[in-house]
C-alpha cells in the first residue's frame, strides 16, 4: 500500500502519514490542475512549494517518497501503477461523494485501487455533523454551541466561560486614529521556494491569456506565506503573542493602510494541513488562561475555527453540486473587469482588489462587505464571483469559497443564510476609513458623484422585493423603501443603470 497525499493535505502529526509510518508516500504535482483558472501566482507558489518542502522533510525523516511531476493527475497515477502494479493507494476522503467517485474512477482507470480515510484537518466528522443537524436547518450559532459542548473548549461545568456564548458586541469597534497593528510575519523564500517562484513565472504566466475569466494579476508583492510546518508554527506563535489580544475588537474594521489588521493569517496553513485546528484553538485558549489575551478576542477566534470553518465544510459536503450553481435571486450580470484589474475610483473596492492582486489575500469583512456586497447589489452571477475568489485567494479551496461566496456573500441558495448581507455606503463608512478619501460621496444616492453602493443598494431591494419582502429580517429595510417616492425610486434605478454601464466599460 502507498499513502497518496494530495496537495492540500500535508499532515505529518496525524492522518495516514502518521498512522502508516512504514508505507511509502506518493505526491503528484500536476500542471493541468494549475491551469484550470488564472490562479494568483502566490497561490500556485504556496501549494507547490509546500508540497516540495513536505517531500523533502519526509525524506529527511527516512520516508520513501515518490514525487511525480506530470501534466495531469491521470499521467501521474498511470506512471505510479506502471511502476507498482496492483498497488492500493490510501488517501484522505474528499469533501463530496462526486469528488470521491472521480478519484475512484481515475485510480481504477490507471489499474489500481484506492482506500479512503477520514480527513483529519477538521474536528467534526461527517457522522457527527449529520447526527447534529438531522432533518433540521443549518444554524451556525447552534452548531457552534454544539461544538463547544462536544470539545469542552471555553466551557466550565457545562456553561460557556465568562457566561456568554459570544462577545460580538465587543468585537465591532474601529481603531483610534493612532492605532497600528503588529507587523505581519514575512517568510523569506529559501532555495526550494525560489525555484518554485521561477518555475511558476515561466510555466503559468502565459496561460492567463487563454482564460475567459480575466487577465493576469499584474506585479504582486514578494511572496510571504509559510510553506513548512516549522514556518506555520512560527506564524501561530506570532499571532498568539502579537496579534490575538487586539484581534477581537477590530476584527470587522477596515483601514486603507492596514491590510492584515490583527487577523491571524493562518488560513493557508490550516487549509494545507500544516497546522491543525485543535492546536491553534488550544494555543489561543491558553493565552486567555494565562492572562495574555482577553476573552472576547479568544472567543471570536475560536468561533471562526471551531464554528464557521467546520460548519462551511459540512454545508458544502451536503449541498453540492447544487450549491455551486445556486442563484435564487436570478442574478445575471457579468463580473466587472475591475475585480481583475483594480481599475475603479471607488476607494474601498480599489484598495481591497489591489490587496488581492498584490498578496492574494484580504480579511473576511473585506471579502463579505466590500467584494461580495458589491457583487450582490450589482447583481453578479454567483458562479462568476465564486470563480474569481477561487482564482485570486491563496487560502481558497472549493469547500470554503463556494458556501462563503455563493451563499453567505450572494444569498444564492438560502440553505443557511437567513438574509442577504446587503448594505449601502453607511456600513463601509462606519467600519472603515475609505470614504474620507473617496471621490464618490458617501451621503449621495443619485446624481453625479453619488457613491455606487447607495443607488445599487436601494435598487437591489426594489428589484428583489417579491423574493425578499416576506423575510422577517428584511422588514426594517423595506419600511425605508416604502418611504421613498416613485420619483425617487425612478432616479435610483436610473443611477443604478448608469453605474452598471460605467462598470461594464471599466470606467467606474
Amino acid at each position: 500500500m502507498t499513502v497518496w497525499l494530495r496537495g492540500d493535505h500535508l499532515l505529518r502529526r496525524s492522518g495516514p502519514v502518521d498512522n502508516r509510518p512504514d508505507e511509502p508516500v506518493l505526491l503528484i504535482e500536476a500542471q493541468s490542475f494549475a491551469r484550470k483558472l488564472p490562479y494568483h501566482p502566490h497561490k500556485l507558489i504556496l501549494l507547490f512549494s509546500a508540497m516540495r518542502h513536505f517531500r523533502d522533510d519526509l525524506r529527511d525523516a527516512g520516508r520513501t517518497v515518490q514525487y511525480r511531476q506530470t501534466e495531469t493527475f491521470e499521467d501521474g497515477l498511470a506512471a505510479h501503477f506502471e511502476a507498482h502494479p496492483d498497488d492500493t493507494l490510501v488517501t484522505h476522503r474528499p469533501q463530496t461523494e462526486s469528488a470521491q467517485a472521480r478519484l475512484e474512477s481515475l485510480v481504477a482507470d490507471a489499474g489500481g485501487a484506492v482506500e479512503f480515510v477520514p480527513d483529519e484537518r477538521f474536528l467534526c466528522p461527517p457522522s457527527q455533523f449529520d447526527g447534529w443537524v438531522g432533518d433540521g436547518r443549518y444554524r451556525h450559532e447552534d452548531f457552534y454551541r454544539f461544538m463547544r459542548r462536544e470539545t469542552g473548549y471555553l466551557m466550565a461545568d457545562g456553561d460557556p466561560v465568562g457566561g456568554e456564548w459570544n462577545y460580538d458586541d465587543q468585537n465591532r469597534e474601529t481603531p483610534p486614529d493612532e492605532w497600528t497593528s503588529a507587523e505581519p510575519p514575512l517568510f523569506e523564500p529559501d532555495d526550494v521556494t525560489r525555484d518554485v517562484i521561477e518555475w511558476v513565472e515561466e510555466t503559468f504566466e502565459g496561460s492567463y491569456d487563454e482564460q475567459p475569466y480575466g487577465g493576469d494579476w499584474a506585479d504582486p508583492d514578494p511572496f510571504r506565506w509559510p510553506v513548512t510546518r516549522r514556518q506555520a508554527v512560527r506564524a501561530l506563535d506570532h499571532f498568539v503573542t502579537s496579534r490575538l489580544p487586539e484581534f477581537g475588537p477590530y476584527q470587522d474594521a477596515m483601514l486603507e493602510d492596514e491590510w492584515a489588521m490583527s487577523h491571524s493569517l493562518l488560513s493557508t496553513s490550516l487549509n494545507l494541513g500544516l497546522l491543525g485546528p485543535d492546536e491553534v484553538i488550544e494555543r489561543a485558549i491558553a493565552a486567555y488562561e494565562d492572562g495574555d489575551a482577553p476573552l472576547h478576542s479568544v472567543e471570536g477566534f475560536v468561533r471562526q475555527v471551531l464554528g464557521w470553518r467546520e460548519f462551511l465544510r459540512h454545508v458544502y459536503r451536503r449541498e453540492m453540486p447544487d450549491l455551486a450553481e445556486a442563484n435564487q435571486l436570478g442574478a445575471s450580470a457579468d463580473l466587472p473587469e475591475f475585480y481583475w484589474d483594480g481599475n475603479t475610483d471607488m476607494a474601498c473596492l480599489s484598495d481591497v482588489v489591489d490587496g488581492v492582486r498584490k498578496r492574494g489575500y484580504s480579511h473576511h469583512i473585506e471579502r463579505l462587505m466590500i467584494l461580495a456586497n458589491f457583487g450582490l447589489i450589482y447583481g453578479v452571477e454567483p458562479a462568476q464571483l465564486n470563480r474569481w475568489f477561487h482564482a485570486g485567494y491563496v487560502d481558497a479551496f472549493h469547500w470554503v469559497t463556494t458556501p462563503n461566496v455563493v451563499e453567505m456573500g450572494l444569498y444564492g441558495a438560502g440553505v443557511f443564510a437567513t438574509k442577504p448581507y446587503a448594505s449601502s455606503a453607511n456600513y463601509v463608512d462606519k467600519m472603515s476609513d475609505y470614504c474620507s478619501g473617496c471621490p464618490y460621496y458617501k451621503t449621495k444616492t443619485t446624481g453625479e458623484g453619488a457613491c455606487p453602493f447607495n443607488a445599487l443598494y436601494w435598487d437591489f431591494l426594489a428589484r428583489n422585493e417579491d423574493t425578499l419582502r416576506s423575510n422577517h429580517r428584511m422588514g426594517l429595510m423595506y419600511s425605508h423603501v416604502d418611504n421613498k417616492s416613485d420619483e425617487e425610486l425612478t432616479e435610483i434605478r436610473e443611477r443604478a443603470a448608469e453605474i452598471r454601464k460605467m462598470a461594464a466599460a471599466d470606467e467606474l
